[in-house]
């Protein structure tokens, strides 16, 4: 099992950059990285980096780009400027991850969506419009990951209803992105996980989080821990041992915390705590 490095560690760690983040995963033995959309774009129109420099530094170095994270709230718009919108983002990440040579972008659903909408027309607004951005992405062989997030107000929030967009379309180019914090968020189903196909969880994040009530409005990403923090209630040899039983072929453990306090570590202290507890899990857990 390889292990990855979210930008969500410490995109607000002081003078934060996505090629010092590169440098230090290198340094600190991380094989691949989740670039954050908010990090490349911030360095991007401050013009620390280019998409052509990076494109460069990713040939010439042993961190493989695992993903372009995210497209964000790509679901249930309800004006067709709205859709525009969303397909000229997706249009734009494209792009850049044909620049990049990254073959996957995480796609998120809307939070509070406005309208009463049931599960049923959920889903199949969702499909459509990943069938949509599907087509787009063929050509390339570009993948498309359906990351479910664990919150009352968002539209697709637990990992069966992710499951059923993705078994909908039918695709190997569509999948899941399994995040252990979202899971636990709105108490998805483990009967669910253990009889998926493995194949189709593209991507893994890896977390910890408080023992708070699933569905609490205070249940947000800013309770993740480092796994193994004393405060940390989830079950990490639960995930292991399932994502071994169906066959996990993401072949990354990727760590991805949004927790402030973390942000007050300079950034290099950050990666390298990050790559410790990374390293530690999958020793303990993967053999």
């Amino acid at each position: 099992m390889k292990i990855g490095f979210n930008e969500a560690n410490d995109r607000f760690c002081k003078d934060h950059t996505v090629m010092k983040d590169l440098e230090l995963c290198e340094k600190y033995g991380f094989e691949g990285i989740d670039i954050q959309s908010m990090c490349l774009d911030r360095d991007l129109e401050s013009g620390k980096i280019t998409l052509e420099e990076l494109a460069d530094w990713f040939k010439n170095h042993n961190v493989k780009m695992l993903s372009y994270n995210a497209l964000e709230h790509f679901n249930m718009k309800q004006t067709q400027a709205e859709k525009d919108e969303v397909m000229a983002k997706f249009d734009e990440i494209l792009r850049r991850c044909l620049i990049l040579g990254c073959d996957t972008i995480v796609v998120v659903p809307s939070e509070n969506i406005g309208v009463e909408a049931t599960i049923s027309e959920i889903r199949e607004e969702a499909v459509a419009v990943l069938r949509q951005m599907l087509a787009k992405c063929e050509p390339h062989g570009i993948r498309l990951s359906l990351e479910f997030c664990g919150a009352p107000g968002m539209s697709i929030n637990r990992f069966e209803d992710a499951y059923a967009i993705v078994q909908e379309i039918n695709s190997p180019l569509v999948g899941i992105t399994l995040d252990q914090y979202h899971f636990h968020g709105m108490a998805s189903s483990w009967d669910s996980l253990e009889k998926a196909d493995g194949k189709k969880i593209f991507i893994w994040h890896l977390n910890g989080t408080e023992d708070v009530p699933c569905g609490a409005a205070y249940n947000t990403d800013e309770k993740r821990l480092w796994p193994g923090d004393p405060k940390d209630c989830l079950d990490h040899k639960r995930f292991a041992d399932t994502l071994k039983k169906i066959g996990y072929a993401g072949d990354y453990c990727i760590i991805e915390i949004f927790r402030p306090e973390y942000y007050e570590l300079s950034q290099e202290e950050n990666v390298k705590k990050s790559a410790e507890v990374t390293k530690a899990h999958v020793e303990k857990y993967w053999g």
